[in-house]
């Protein structure tokens, strides 16, 4: 991410240079469950069956019919950003790729990864972060109250009936327990 989608894709090609790819396909073999190391780098990576994680192999080997990837390919796409989708673009080009999975999907948030850090953190909060707000599609202020009442919208404790309720008043009962002692 940059201010612009020419600067992204620049600074994405810049960073690809650095991609370790033997480092990448490690971190891939740990995934999934597949000794990459056995593959050729330019050899087309198809199902392979594994007892590791199949989505992941699934998401590289059949979620687009049209697209064989090739180990080399998979370690390139690893070594920038993990498993996840990776957007290369400008504030507008990201937050309409976000909004849409929302649209599509009804996700309600993202886990963002970093290919540097703490440069992708400061690009989402000085670039994609503004576009989002003007969008209002991203808070600029936040509702007083704790999380359970942003949650559940009942309420800043569980209700009494919630298996945890009995330890509400531990602190009290120790506090008793300590001056007894004393």
């Amino acid at each position: 991410m940059d201010e612009t989608d020419a600067k992204a894709k620049a600074k994405y090609e810049d960073y690809k240079q650095y991609i370790d790819l033997d480092g990448a396909l490690a971190l891939g073999s740990g995934w999934m469950g597949i000794d990459f190391g056995a593959y050729g780098l330019d050899e087309p990576l198809r199902h392979i069956k594994t007892n590791a994680v199949q989505s992941s192999v699934d998401a590289f080997s059949s979620a687009d019919p049209s697209k064989v990837w090739t180990v080399r390919e998979l370690a390139e796409w690893i070594g920038i950003g993990g498993l996840g989708l990776l957007i290369v673009g400008g504030p507008a080009t990201v937050a309409d790729e976000l909004q849409q999975w929302v649209e599509e999907t009804d996700v309600d948030g993202f886990n963002l990864a970093y290919a540097v850090t703490p440069e992708t953190f400061s690009d989402i909060v000085e670039h994609l972060v503004p576009e989002l707000e003007k969008r209002g599609a991203y808070r600029s202020e936040y509702v007083p109250g704790m999380l359970r009442e942003k949650l559940s919208g009942v309420g800043s404790r569980l209700p009494a009936t919630h298996p945890a309720a009995r330890y509400r008043d531990l602190d009290a009962i120790a506090g008793r327990a300590r001056a007894a002692a004393e």
